[in-house]
């Protein structure tokens, strides 16, 4: 009987673990009541953990990753004192996790070695010639509550008052330093503010604009086009879809290859073709709680560096 779920398992793999370390590398980082904590130690965590470590730079995921092997070690310890190895179900437990460990060994060498970053910067080359560079505009802007206000505004601003200056003492969006918006791209802001800007040349100031807000009155500082982003910028981006979609091929061998026997019955019908599937959670994903990392936001597209 051959399987096929809509989502596939390997899809929500791991797939930005860092690169195991050698073994003449494998230095001792810690130690916790005399056990050693090893690099290596830390690089399994991390194909463990791998994308919820995204937001963290490269020394604060060591730290991250530290914290969180120090606290298994202190629960396997506290658990071994308990003499939880010694519970009926244990040798099950412990065969579950060295096939995991078996499969996670042939994901890093079939699947995510056999991912080359020269298939990843092909892609970038492909992709970023396709994308047209989005024009961007710096504004200041002055919000008052009134029409009658915005253009008393204007009437200053055209006899050569400084526009930042009567943006502070103007303005309603304090946030704002002298009314300066920084750099925004179309559908940043609400479109008639959006409009205003972008019809303006650089330096030229607009009537009042109204929005839910109040009424601006906008001056262009300056427009360019948006730089696209660096292949460095978003590699790893792509190897993760370049390795999920090798994941993909390998299982759909693999599931085709094999003699895939689903016993139970309310299960066996769940997994007929045609009947809606979830994703499964990535298996291994540390559970919530302590020594857990927080969740990561999605990996930017190629096009969405700024």
């Amino acid at each position: 009987m051959t399987i096929r779920p809509a989502s596939l398992l390997f899809a929500a793999l791991i797939v930005l673990a860092l690169p195991l370390s050698a073994a003449a590398d494998d230095t001792v980082v810690a130690r916790v009541n005399g056990v050693d904590i090893k690099q290596s130690d830390l690089d399994f965590a991390a194909s463990e953990v791998g994308p919820r470590l995204s937001n963290y730079v490269p020394a604060d995921r060591r730290r991250v990753l530290l914290q969180y092997v120090i606290e298994n070690e202190l629960m396997a310890g506290a658990g071994e004192q308990g003499k939880l190895n010694e519970t009926p179900n244990f040798s099950d437990r412990l065969k579950y996790h060295q096939r995991r460990a078996l499969r996670d060994a042939y994901f890093e060498s079939s699947i995510r070695n056999a991912v080359p970053e020269a298939d990843a910067k092909k892609v970038y080359e492909e992709k970023i010639k396709e994308i047209k560079p989005e024009q961007e505009v710096r504004a200041r802007h002055i919000l008052v509550d009134t029409e009658d206000d915005a253009k008393a505004i204007l009437e200053r601003l055209n006899k050569g008052e400084d526009f930042a200056t009567l943006a502070k003492e103007k303005s309603k969006d304090s946030n704002a330093e002298g009314g300066d918006l920084g750099f925004f791209t179309r559908g940043q802001m609400l479109k008639p503010f959006e409009d205003a800007a972008f019809a303006l040349d650089v330096g030229k100031i607009s009537d009042p604009v109204q929005t839910q807000f109040g009424w601006h009155v906008i001056k262009v500082e300056e427009k360019r086009d948006q730089a696209l982003p660096s292949f460095d910028q978003v590699k790893e981006a792509i190897i993760a879809q370049l390795v999920q979609q090798k994941a993909q091929e390998v299982v759909t061998g693999l599931r085709d290859a094999a003699n895939i026997e689903i016993v139970d019955p309310e299960l066996k019908k769940s997994m007929e073709p045609g009947r809606p599937s979830g994703m499964p959670a990535p298996p291994g994903a540390a559970p919530a709680g302590a020594g857990s990392p927080p969740e990561s936001a999605p990996a930017p597209p190629v096009g969405g560096a700024n």
